[in-house]
C-alpha cells in the first residue's frame, strides 16, 4: 500500500513539473500566433476565429486531465482504509 502511495505522489509531481515546464513554451507560441493574427485584416472583421493549438499543448492538457481524474478516483475510492469490523 505504501508503494502505491509513493508511486502516485511521484506521478503527481512528474505531471506538475511537466506542466510547469511547458508553460513558457505555450506562452511564447501563443504570443507569436497572436502577433501574426493581428496583422491579418480578415481577423479584425471576424468576431470569433478558431485557433489551432499545437499538438504538444493538446497532449499536455489531455495527460494533465487524465492524471487529475485518476488522482480524484484514487482519493475517493482507494485512499481510505477499510473500516474494521468489531468482533
Amino acid at each position: 500500500m505504501l508503494t502505491q502511495v509513493l508511486l502516485l505522489r511521484k506521478l503527481a509531481g512528474l505531471g506538475l513539473s511537466i506542466g510547469i515546464t511547458l508553460l513558457p513554451i505555450s506562452g511564447a507560441i501563443a504570443a507569436e500566433s497572436h502577433s501574426n493574427l493581428s496583422n491579418n485584416s480578415a481577423h479584425k472583421n471576424a468576431q470569433f476565429e478558431s485557433i489551432e493549438q499545437p499538438l504538444v499543448n493538446k497532449v499536455a492538457v489531455t495527460l494533465g486531465g487524465l492524471g487529475l481524474i485518476g488522482l480524484e478516483l484514487w482519493w475517493f475510492l482507494f485512499s481510505k482504509s477499510k473500516s474494521l469490523k468489531d468482533d
